[in-house]
């Protein structure tokens, strides 16, 4: 190859690096970051925040745990859903709990999914004057799952148990049920493995439809969603009313106006911007000395 062709490519390759830095580096970032700050677009390109007399309060698009420093729900304010990011809504610490729909046995460490759920159904219902009941729940709140042990057949069932356990319910509790199959239901004793029965969530008795929505008692794959269904703050409001003490017809009309319907009418679900609507509440109604 000839020099002069060898100083040819080695121009044309500079001239396009030169080019493409000047369109990618400088001129993209300048237009994206002016089309973000045009009127309508600014709020969201500085993170949505929200002041209130001039002090920063927060973010419309992360959520806040409003709880006290022992992590119980003021009774003041709407509650959020649940966050497992780092101590709660912690945008350091996004984060999912990684628990399925297969962890409904508790072990020592921590509380299966099922457990977990169940734990804060009741929890809430008991709460809000509702009833915190769930299928495959205990009325204590835990998880209703049984360890059948005994002779399996070949489709994987034991149709004469030897012995049966309560796997969630640790002794001396009572079983939520006294008898399986004709077998006597037994508690959970610590440090004892129940995985060579078959695991068996019982149905229960609770409604299909619990009165507790299934948001209150989950987190988002972020753990730093704001929003929570309208049918979740609906329950809260009497609670709020009364702390408050203004009526429940007063506090339905700022949940009203704080609730979203479906983006663009057909995607995602309505939902009530938690922090938002507080905001609001105390604005409209400040606590009482």
């Amino acid at each position: 190859m000839r020099t002069s062709t060898w100083i040819r490519q080695h121009l044309a390759a500079l001239r396009a690096l030169l080019v493409l830095t000047v369109i990618t580096g400088i001129v993209y970032p300048v237009a994206v970051f002016a089309i973000a700050h045009l009127p309508g677009l600014d709020e969201n390109a500085e993170g949505s925040l929200i002041e209130r007399d001039g002090e920063l309060v927060g973010s419309s698009l992360i959520g806040q745990s409003f709880t006290d420093t022992d992590g119980r729900a003021l009774v003041q304010y709407f509650q959020s859903r649940p966050s497992v990011a780092g101590n709660g809504y912690d945008p350091l610490a996004t984060a999912a709990s990684n628990l399925g729909p297969e962890d409904i046995v508790d072990t020592a460490a921590r509380a299966g999914l099922l457990t977990t759920v169940c734990t804060r159904s009741k929890e809430i219902g008991d709460r809000e004057g509702v009833d915190g009941s769930r299928q495959f729940c205990t009325k204590e709140g835990v998880g209703a799952v049984l360890s059948v042990i005994g002779p399996r057949g070949a489709d994987g069932d034991v149709a004469q148990p030897v012995r049966v356990v309560s796997v969630n319910q640790r002794c001396p509790a009572q079983p939520f049920l006294a008898t399986f199959r004709g077998v006597t239901v037994e508690c959970a004793q610590d440090g004892e493995d129940y995985s060579v029965g078959r695991i068996i969530p019982i149905l229960g008795d609770a409604p299909a439809r619990a009165a507790v929505p299934a948001d209150a008692v989950t987190a988002s794959g972020s753990g730093l969603d704001p929003h929570i269904s309208p049918e979740y703050a609906a329950i809260q409001v009497e609670r709020v009313a009364r702390a408050r003490g203004v009526t429940a017809t007063q506090v339905r009309e700022l949940l009203a106006a704080h609730t979203d319907g479906r983006t663009l009418g057909f995607l995602g679900e309505p939902r009530v911007n938690v922090v938002e609507l507080n905001l609001d509440v105390d604005a409209h109604y400040p606590l009482r000395g």
